[in-house]
């Protein structure tokens, strides 16, 4: 999704943190969001309300962009228009230690961790009271990785260690120029 939401990730080093982005619908810059909530939120009705930088506290299209697409992140990008998880429920991303693939899973209120649609409905069977949340609340497509932001280091796909899984996240230390 070219002018839809991502996440930029790069290989961990020492510190993790995991950046959200969208792109204007515009302009096409990237712009950073604070927070996963507020990405959700963007992404879950992009299609009938296009992200621009208007949206974002004193930007416009002018304004340099905030993150540029490129090979020191490890970019993912979202499809628009999933559902926002339920309240109480988060929805989380596991990217394979072979970068070949994200893994989604959800933790419900109970703090079980779920990972495709029959755990979902598993679980509101054997907890009645979280009534108004039905399967189609849930959505388990995972983000495209960007195979040219890839490190050039990360075993191949067909691996030994392919299965392995690890969290997404990126250093905070930007001033590595290499």
């Amino acid at each position: 999704m070219k002018s839809g939401g991502g996440a930029s990730q790069e290989p961990p080093k020492t510190q993790e943190r995991t950046e959200y982005a969208v792109q204007c619908a515009e302009c096409f810059k990237w712009r950073l969001i604070p927070t996963k909530e507020e990405f959700e939120d963007i992404r879950s009705r992009f299609i009938e309300d296009p992200w621009l930088c208007s949206k974002k506290p004193d930007v416009s299209c002018e304004d340099p962009a905030d993150i540029e697409y490129g090979n020191k992140k490890l970019w993912a990008i979202d499809k628009p228009n999933l559902p926002k998880p339920p309240v109480g429920y988060e929805r989380i991303l596991v990217l394979r230690k072979d970068f070949s693939k994200f893994d989604a899973y959800y933790i419900t209120p109970t703090g079980k961790r779920v990972r495709a649609p029959s755990g979902i409905e598993k679980f509101l069977e054997e907890n009645p009271k979280y009534k108004g949340v039905t399967i189609s609340d849930f959505n388990f497509a995972v983000p495209k990785i960007m195979e040219d932001t890839i490190p050039k280091d990360v075993d191949g796909k067909n691996s030994a260690n392919s299965s392995k899984r690890m969290t997404p996240s990126i250093n905070d230390d930007d001033d590595d120029d290499d």
